[in-house]
């Protein structure tokens, strides 16, 4: 069968421009978007709604809304307007709802501790799914609080919403917490595929724990997808750029896609926060192309493919590609009709 395939919109290009190629790749028979919250850049409510309205069958997902920032009958009640937007495609809504416990240093410098992230996402996941079915709740947890609460729609559609929840997840715990509660799960990218395989593992002994089969769970994955037949190079250098970034500002990740220490400590000396153009150059130099081929599809179209489809066959059901070059064109070509 062939598998999904989806953009992740960021705020690499403009959003003219995206609204543009959201069009084309549903023309190129892509399935949805995802869109990124997880930065003080685009609001992914905002591009959703766009895209939505922009296009006619494509799924949405936010990849993903930190929890931290919306009340959870609040995030309820703006995907529940999303649904109405979107309206049925094959009788199934076109949003997806993804949560994710943010990262730092940003979280608390905007005042957020981010405590006890794994119960506060379970109750975030259960408390919007009950609202979901339209019905009045009280939900009463440490982080989510709900007294005779319903989306309370008096002239719009009632019935219930058919809303998937998914949780991006990196770590261990928080992989094994969406297999078990969720719907799907995001899987993370800048990672490698050997991370990718132990990730699926433990997101089926969630699953396994709450009495579900792996298949039960949805696993797309963002996965970067530098491009360029003309200047293969010119593509890994913009790869490389992202992964100095992630060294520098989630060393987690990379430490749990085997990248060495000594390769993160130098990075992080050169590049601080916020990272600035001199400090990208610095840090791009010390990186070899080895471990941007190691963290994503970079170079030619036959690489990408070749490196997109090792993380398919990993456990990915659903490849969510991000473009780093300036033209999107050439990465829903090499994979819409793949």
């Amino acid at each position: 069968m062939k598998p999904r395939m989806a953009l992740y919109m960021q705020d690499k290009h403009e959003m003219r421009y995206e609204l543009e190629m959201a069009r084309y790749a549903e023309e190129r028979g892509f399935s949805e978007i995802w869109q990124a919250d997880t930065r003080l850049a685009r609001d992914c409510v905002v591009m959703m709604s766009a895209f939505l309205a922009h296009t006619k069958k494509l799924r949405l997902g936010a990849g993903v809304l930190p929890i931290w920032t919306r009340n959870a009958a609040v995030i309820a009640a703006t995907w529940s307007t999303m649904w109405e937007l979107g309206g049925l495609v094959d009788g199934r809504g076109r949003v997806m709802l993804g949560l994710g416990a943010w990262w730092e240093p940003i979280a608390s410098r905007v005042g957020e501790q981010r405590r006890k992230p794994l119960q506060a996402m379970r109750e975030y996941v259960e408390a919007c799914r009950q609202l979901f079915t339209m019905e009045e709740v009280t939900y009463q947890g440490e982080f989510v609080q709900l007294d005779r609460v319903r989306i309370d729609m008096v002239y719009g559609p009632a019935g219930p919403r058919d809303i998937p929840i998914y949780v991006g997840a990196t770590g261990d715990k928080m992989l094994e917490l969406s297999g078990e509660i969720c719907d799907g799960v995001v899987l993370n990218y800048i990672v490698s595929v050997d991370y990718i395989r132990q990730a699926v593992e433990l997101v089926r002994r969630g699953a396994e724990r709450a009495g579900k089969t792996l298949d039960q769970v949805d696993r797309p994955e963002l996965l970067v997808c530098s491009l360029s037949d003309d200047d293969p190079a010119a593509a890994v250098d913009e790869g490389r750029r992202l992964v100095a970034n992630y060294l520098a500002m989630e060393p987690h990740i990379m430490k749990a896609s085997g990248v060495d220490q000594a390769l993160i400590d130098k990075v992080q000396g050169v590049l601080g926060y916020p990272p600035t153009r001199a400090g990208y150059d610095a840090a791009m130099k010390l990186i070899p192309d080895a471990v941007v081929h190691h963290l994503m599809a970079a170079g030619t179209t036959r690489q990408c493919q070749e490196k997109v489809q090792a993380y398919i066959d990993a456990g990915v059901t659903c490849p969510i590609l991000y473009p780093l070059m300036d033209d999107i064109r050439p990465v829903i070509d090499a994979f819409g009709g793949w």
